[in-house]
């Protein structure tokens, strides 16, 4: 045996999916003795037996999983024209979302406009679901091709199985951290509070999500290596898309997912913690089960445009959170407040400012 080491710098790493994914995918290749991937320092580890495997084998599996490596960086940069435009229309997307009715801002789902509450948690879900192509596309077709007679209805109602299990998951760990929160909140204020803290932490996600603070990568949930270890083995082994669907929600290792999770808790109701990981879920289907088609006509490029878009929104979603915290808890600061003593405020400036101008003439 002729033990070998190799440290490689790789780009696109979001979250502990992320690791997740690439030492999967690199552990089963022959001669792979260790792997370990690190998304904050944006690096994977390898130790392999040469006789049996090689440097090359080992980067085509990350590249199959979409990433790239930083000697490969002038791919992302090669139409960076394009690439702003493409981002630009995405913007324009999250902004007719995040405008679409004047009553958005005082609350999340109850006091805002429930259509506009809902069509955002699906736009984050579509938007990130892209990206959790890599981490779950893989049981998608172990179920898939486990089918037999494989036809177009038994793969249909495979599917079908699966989008059950899986929406059902979020909904009901959603429903679960939304009656936490109320446990925790007894008082209007002592809710108020609690979703103010959670605001934080859904807001310092949006951030993380965009990569534009280097530092914030380290910021994550991380359940024990043997608890990730072992569902993912689970929905390896696992042939049943209601199985594999129903254990979708345990996947902690998703950036997005971890910033809905903390966001429904903040809400302190089960209802609406249910509610807002329903639709959530709803949302990741349409790129998860399409991926088929996805993988070969989205670029890698287009896929983090996606993600940092779904930033944005998981980012308007964390402040209105945060001014709904601020009128639970009575401070006087949340928009409504501001904007009260704002519009008191400006009719007598303006008199004022007209007296001026008589006294003078």
């Amino acid at each position: 045996m002729a033990a070998k080491s190799t440290h490689l710098k790789v780009k696109g790493m979001h979250c502990t999916g992320c690791e997740e994914t690439i030492e999967n995918a690199v552990a089963h290749l022959p001669g792979v003795q260790k792997v370990n991937a690190d998304h904050v320092r944006q690096t994977v580890d390898v130790e392999f037996d040469s006789e049996l495997a090689g440097e090359g084998g080992i980067r085509r599996a990350i590249e199959e999983k979409g990433y790239e490596f930083e000697s490969a960086s002038t791919r992302s940069s090669s139409h960076p024209v394009r690439n702003g435009l493409i981002f630009l229309f995405f913007l324009l997307m999250v902004g007719g979302v995040t405008f679409w009715g004047k009553s958005m801002i005082p609350g999340l789902v109850g006091e805002m406009s429930a259509h506009l509450g809902y069509a955002m948690l699906f736009s984050i879900g579509f938007f990130t679901g892209f990206h959790c192509i890599g981490m779950c596309g893989g049981f998608v077709v172990g179920y898939a091709t486990a089918v037999e007679p494989r036809t177009a209805g038994t793969t249909a109602m495979a599917h079908l199985m699966y989008a059950t299990g899986k929406t059902a998951s979020y909904t009901v760990i959603g429903g679960s951290l939304g009656l936490l929160g109320s446990i925790m909140a007894f008082t209007p204020y002592m809710r108020g509070t609690v979703t103010l803290a959670a605001s934080l932490f859904v807001i310092i996600y949006g951030l993380k999500m965009l990569d534009v603070f280097p530092v914030l990568r380290s910021f994550t949930l991380r359940l024990p290596r043997f608890v990730v270890r072992g569902v993912s083995s689970e929905l390896r082994h696992r042939r049943s898309p209601l199985a594999i669907g129903l254990l979708n929600g345990l996947m902690l290792g998703c950036g997005p997912l971890q910033a809905m999770y903390i966001m429904a808790a903040g809400t302190g109701s089960p209802q609406e913690g249910a509610t807002m990981l329903f639709f959530f879920g709803l949302g990741t289907l349409v790129p998860l089960l399409s991926f088929g088609l996805i993988s070969s006509a989205v670029s890698r490029d287009i896929i983090n445009l996606l993600v940092r878009a779904s930033a944005i929104l998981v980012i308007a979603m964390g402040l209105m959170m945060a001014d709904r915290g601020l009128k639970l808890t009575g401070s006087g600061y949340d928009f409504n407040s501001l904007s009260s003593r704002w519009r008191q405020v400006t009719p007598a400036d303006n008199h004022l400012e007209s007296n001026d101008i008589v006294r003078q003439h």
